[in-house]
């Protein structure tokens, strides 16, 4: 009888090279982080020189949040289904990159937007500098008088002791010429110009021999009420329905053009920075999941965890590294490219590095587990357990603080005369310090329990926050960010401690997933929005304090409620199993041992017995 034959085509397995896939991993994991570190940290700031306000600034990050909150676990789920990991990865890298360059399209709205600080002090070492040692800046500002119907233009001095720039005032390191460029609205009450529909007015000012002149390009829009009837009569003249058709058609870019310059900017940087979330956040758990499988595949799941600790130090490569770049080069880096645009450069090119990475990293796809079944079982673990709710709140409340430091630290940094590379390295600093935490674990563990040190690093963090509204000095918050080891590095611990306890044995993942969306997604999107609104209406000083105090009160009241809920800790299976194991293996090897201490004892014996007869 002849046995049925397999009609597929046999798989050979390679042989799985751990170290190997480790090692490419790791690598991926920091040229991922370190084209983060480049530019997230500074987007706010780059903003901010375009001429957002700080509500439009905490809506941007808000939405971008929320939209990494909902599009990554799907995105994730569907890669899995399709079996599609490495081309979404690589799409991803590839579209991150592209999208992030179009924000340098967008140009700023007028001249009191604030610029980053540029290094007056090159400009000190320019020969075609004037004597003086001061700066020339010119600033056009719309008329205030009914009969003057064109730009004022106020001609200042400012000395080579101020550090930071008019938003539009930018200087090259190598002719020291100062440009400023605005666009003015000429629907202003006091201002007319009808005949006009976009003219480049140049005015030059001119000094004394060897200064440089300033050419100062306005451009002059008159897309307001002058022209919005002028639309209008064009398409009642049109005949039919046709026309009324096309009308609908353009109705919303119509809404677009008559609305005010900053609206435009805003709606603008809105729709660019979430078509750049939509294509960046798949790539995170797509090649998470990936590697954890493939690992598990393997039968070496324990050594995951140590790609961590590269994605750390490569954002703390990329933030520090582009600060002090960039700190290196002139305002201008180009014809009219401001040096903010490297942040976006040095991106697109560690993106560009990790191309190569991402072919052959490996994956896996484990058909068997369900990744959507996997986060609805943990947050039913976390939902199960008091203990693990409050860790959840405490997680929350920190994503809240949290977001208030990341979007507008680097403003208060700015407004006390810090740099970028003062700011690069601070940031660099936290990270590297976070990364330590490990080398302390062991040693806090034994003076602390799990949910005293989740209450400790909550109030570190409270407390750096709250250090943040007394700034004085370009170098004033370096001294906070080295206690990041004991802030965020301490609570996340904690976390994975309460991960390991509340989790079944191949959820810890999951639970731990959950914890990672409630603080960094969740919580970071509402704390971006209401931190926009608080500075915009309070002040930056005032958003530090009040996160600090929130925080701090639910710090003093979280060890009060660990204590009245109940230690529900649930017994890990496989791990007691494998303590039993051992257990057994030790009994059986003294048992093993006794039992052949009793026989040589008997043999013994019996040689004595035998003796004895043998003498009588």
């Amino acid at each position: 009888m002849d046995l049925p034959r397999r009609t597929g085509v046999m798989k050979r397995y390679k042989q799985i090279d751990i170290k190997r896939a480790l090692a490419l991993s790791g690598t991926f994991n920091f040229l991922c982080c370190c084209a983060r570190g480049c530019l997230l940290p500074f987007l706010t700031l780059y903003l901010r020189q375009l001429g957002l306000t700080p509500a439009q600034t905490g809506i941007v990050m808000g939405t971008k949040h929320l939209i990494t909150l909902v599009w990554r676990p799907a995105a994730s789920l569907l890669s899995k289904l399709y079996n599609k990991r490495r081309a979404v990865i690589v799409c991803s890298l590839l579209c991150s990159a592209a999208v992030a360059l179009v924000l340098l399209l967008v140009p700023p709205t007028d001249v009191h937007a604030q610029t980053d600080t540029c290094n007056v002090s090159d400009l000190n070492d320019n020969p075609n500098q004037s004597a003086g040692g001061n700066l020339l800046v010119s600033s056009v500002l719309p008329a205030t008088s009914p009969a003057i119907t064109g730009p004022q233009i106020n001609t200042t001095l400012v000395s080579q002791s101020a550090v930071t720039l008019p938003a539009t005032t930018h200087a090259d390191s190598e002719s020291a010429p100062v440009l400023t460029k605005t666009s003015l609205n000429t629907s202003h009450p006091q201002l007319s110009h009808p005949q006009l529909s976009q003219e480049n007015l140049s005015v030059v000012v001119k000094n004394i021999p060897r200064q440089p002149s300033i050419s100062i390009p306005v451009t002059l829009q008159t897309s307001s009420p002058v022209a919005a009837p002028v639309r209008k009569k064009r398409f009642k003249s049109g005949s039919g329905e046709q026309e009324e058709v096309k009308e609908g058609h353009f109705e919303f870019l119509g809404s677009l053009k008559v609305m005010d310059p900053q609206q435009q900017l805003f709606f603008l940087v809105l729709i660019i920075v979430s078509v750049w979330e939509c294509v960046s956040a798949p790539l995170e758990w797509t090649a998470d999941d990936g590697l954890y499988e493939y690992l598990d595949f393997a039968d070496a799941s324990d050594r995951y965890s140590g790609t961590r600790l590269w994605g750390l130090l490569g954002a703390a490569c990329g933030v520090g590294g582009v600060g002090l770049l960039v700190s290196q080069l002139g305002c201008l880096i180009a014809v009219l490219a401001p040096r903010s645009a490297l942040h976006f450069y040095c991106y697109a090119g560690v993106v560009a590095l990790a191309l190569p990475m991402a072919t052959y990293l490996p994956l896996y796809l484990n058909k068997k587990r369900d990744r959507a079944n996997g986060l609805l079982k943990a947050a039913q673990l976390v939902r199960g357990s008091p203990r693990a709710l409050l860790c959840a709140v405490t997680t929350l409340l920190v994503g809240v603080v949290v977001s208030s430091v990341d979007n507008f630290l680097l403003w208060q940094m700015q407004d006390q005369g810090s740099g970028v590379l003062h700011m690069g390295l601070t940031l660099a600093l936290a990270l590297l310090s976070q990364a330590a935490f490990p080398l302390l674990a062991g040693r806090l563990s034994k003076l602390l329990s799990p949910g005293r040190v989740l209450a400790v690093g909550a109030a570190v963090l409270g407390l750096q926050c709250f250090y943040y509204s007394f700034l004085w000095g370009p170098w004033a918050a370096l001294p906070a960010q080295a206690f990041s080891c004991l802030g965020s590095g301490a609570l996340w611990w904690a976390v994975e401690v309460q991960c390991e306890g509340v989790a079944t044995p191949g959820a810890e993942r999951s639970v731990r997933r959950i914890y990672s969306v409630l603080s960094l997604h969740l919580g970071s999107g509402l704390g971006s929005f209401a931190g926009g609104f608080v500075v915009e209406r309070f002040g930056l000083s005032w958003l530090f304090r009040g996160a600090a105090v929130g925080l701090m009160a639910w710090c003093v009241c979280l060890p009060l409620l660990q204590w009245k809920a109940p230690n529900q800790r649930r017994i890990n299976y496989s791990r007691l199993l494998a303590a039993d194991a051992s257990e057994a293996s030790d009994s059986e090897s003294e048992q093993e041992r006794d039992w052949l201490a009793k026989a040589m004892e008997d043999d013994r014996s019996n040689n004595n017995n035998y003796g004895r007869r043998v003498n009588h």
